[in-house]
């Protein structure tokens, strides 16, 4: 678990383990992937807001 985000590298990433099936055509399965698509960017906008907050405490560490 990364000390800064609180999250394992993996999760920001991935999320979870992503399975292909061999029929992306589907609806239900495109759906599905953009659904994951739209948690994942939240979750790395989320991880990019924690990280420059970090990086800010920690420039205002090193002036003290």
């Amino acid at each position: 678990m990364h000390s800064v985000t609180e999250m394992f590298l993996f999760m920001v990433n991935y999320e979870k383990e992503l399975r292909i099936a061999a029929d992306i055509r589907r609806k239900e399965k495109v759906e599905k992937a953009m659904e994951f698509a739209k948690r994942m960017k939240k979750v790395q906008e989320e991880v990019e807001v924690v990280s420059r907050k970090a990086q800010e405490e920690m420039k205002q560490q090193a002036k003290e």
